[in-house]
């Protein structure tokens, strides 16, 4: 905002306004420099809007959907202006608003069943509970806790994504609020909240509505009061939610999801890159919730129905390619299934380690990684199994990768037949009459064979395994090693800064290399980072040209 100078700068539009005799509120919302007043403090407005009648109106504006045949500006522009004008964090507003019941109730009518829930007044109705959520905790907690049908009321309503990241603040699952007002929460620990939430998984068909519990859920597992960090990872909540994701009628995305909550149990660090800064800075605040052996357990109960699903031979659905077709497609609760097994063989559990072995998942796993040789994704998970089997302290899991599932051996065979063939019986099938194309998985393959034999250098079994395979010591010697001297940076024409080959890590390199991150979301994100606008004004005149050019391409 542009400083004012006595004499210098012309009344504000708002100021104009208010010395009218008589002014409405509607007046004021219609004046674009509103919401630059507020900020501004200017007193004269704030004392007109603190005043109950006009608090009053400005929430109808938030909470009531307007007829159809309503003007433009009441419809979009009014519930904006309000919105943002309760956002501005004035003191005076807010506390009119929190001491005063009959505000609160007509606040939060807007959840009841009966009352239409548009998307628009959703994110309206959402910025201003948060707002008070951050600023006006404690009486808003009080408030919430004398009405608690408005925590049945937010759960019913959890399929859209601005009513749920309300809730996540209620429950406490958020840092800044159970880092500053913990004691506020303790009401939570005679509530079900939880169980409705993972309820929602067989109540409701709709993904919008499981991807959402879900994330309150993984929330949870974050940062969350002691009273819900011990009741989610208790057996009977791993067990309820399981119950959930395998029944035969339920939809895929509720296994997805469910999945998603097991993993975040697991390994609460596995963080969207967007707060993973937020959760190291807030780590000794929040309860961090860690699965015990007996939540290991509870997972471990329903592995086997989990396996059963990885089974692709009675599957019939087919998916056309470009290089042919999947018959199966692999699917995104297969893929989860395999980074569940990826996440409980990093947790250091003697008993899932052997149960993962005696009922063969890590085989299956690597079964998958050669049936499917385009997904990457999946061979990202499996990959990550591999390795954890092979630099784990237990030998019976290292003979299992070694010997039970070949590893080996499948890595020369599919060296050997490098191209996808048409006498595999797999689910990946080749078009007939072109040339097939090489396999995508050869750089997984290449990172597998060299973390062998950097293992083998400290360990005997597989030193001696990999030795006395001539085919292997033929392969490493005429293929690998030309391999990595190809795909040396280093090397390269082009150069490579010497420093690099010294350069140390220090603890933020560790974390970064050490994550394993959501390729799929880092995809996206980069997607959103483009789309708007994220990078600098050089790289947004790039990518602007580069769509005109496209643009032009298709025209012509």
């Amino acid at each position: 905002m542009f400083w004012r100078m006595t004499g210098l700068s012309a009344a504000s539009p708002v100021d104009t306004i208010l010395d009218k005799e008589n002014f409405t509120l509607e007046e004021l919302l219609d004046e674009d420099e509103i919401i630059q007043e507020c900020k501004a403090l200017n007193s004269r407005l704030i004392n007109f809007l603190r005043d109950k009648a006009q608090v009053e109106q400005l929430l109808r504006y938030v909470v009531e959907e307007v007829p159809d045949d309503a003007e433009r500006k009441r419809s979009f522009k009014f519930p904006f202006i309000a919105s943002e004008i309760f956002t501005c964090e004035i003191d005076v507003i807010l506390r009119t608003l929190v001491e005063d019941e009959e505000l609160m109730d007509l606040l939060f009518s807007f959840v009841k069943p009966d009352h239409p829930h548009s998307t628009l007044l959703s994110g309206y109705f959402s910025k201003v509970v948060i707002c008070l959520v951050l600023r006006k905790t404690a009486p808003l907690m009080s408030y919430v806790q004398g009405h608690p049908e408005i925590v049945v009321q937010l759960v019913d309503l959890i399929g859209i994504t601005s009513i749920m990241e309300v809730l996540i603040r209620l429950i406490g699952a958020d840092e800044t609020i159970y880092s500053n007002y913990g004691d506020t929460l303790q009401w939570l620990e005679n509530t079900n909240v939880l169980e409705m939430i993972a309820d929602k998984f067989n109540s409701s068909d709709s993904p919008e509505v499981h991807a959402n519990a879900a994330e309150i859920l993984c929330a949870v597992t974050r940062c969350a009061p002691p009273s819900l960090a011990a009741k989610i990872c208790s057996p009977s909540f791993v067990r309820r939610l399981f119950h959930h994701a395998l029944e035969e009628s339920r939809p895929k995305s509720v296994l997805l999801h469910s999945l998603s909550v097991c993993i975040s149990l697991l390994d609460p660090k596995r963080l969207a890159s967007a707060s993973y800064q937020a959760f190291k800075s807030n780590l000794s605040h929040g309860a961090l919730v860690m699965a015990s052996p007996e939540t290991v357990d509870g997972m471990l109960e329903s592995l086997g129905n989990l396996l059963n699903l990885l089974d692709t031979s009675a599957a019939e659905s087919v998916l056309p390619t470009t290089y042919g077709c999947l018959r199966p497609p692999l699917g995104k609760h297969r893929l989860k299934i395999v980074e569940f097994i990826s996440v409980l063989l990093t947790i250091g559990s003697e008993t899932a380690e052997k149960e993962l072995v005696r009922q063969s998942a890590i085989k299956r796993s690597i079964d998958l990684f050669f049936e499917y040789p385009y997904n990457n994704f999946l061979h990202h998970h499996v990959e990550n199994i591999i390795v954890s089997c092979l630099e784990g302290k237990r030998p019976e899991v290292v003979e299992h990768v070694l010997h039970e599932c070949d590893i080996v051996g499948k890595i020369l065979v599919s060296e050997r037949l490098s191209s996808l063939s048409t006498e595999s019986n797999g689910p990946t099938v080749p078009t007939e009459g072109k040339t097939h194309p090489r396999v995508g998985n050869v750089g997984h393959m290449t990172r597998i064979a060299n973390k062998l034999i950097q293992l083998g250098n400290s360990n005997n079994t597989i030193q001696a395994h990999l030795q006395e395979n001539n085919e292997w010591v033929e392969w490493q010697t005429n293929v690998l090693v030309k391999r990595n001297e190809v795909e040396n940076v280093y090397h390269w024409a082009c150069g490579r800064p010497a420093s690099l080959h010294d350069r140390g890590r220090d603890s933020d390199d560790d974390d970064f290399r050490d994550r394993d991150y959501d390729v799929a979301a880092l995809a996206n994100n980069l997607s959103q980072a483009f789309r708007y606008g994220i990078y600098s004004s050089d790289d947004i005149e790039e990518a602007q040209g580069s769509l005109e050019r496209d643009d032009e391409e298709r025209h012509n």
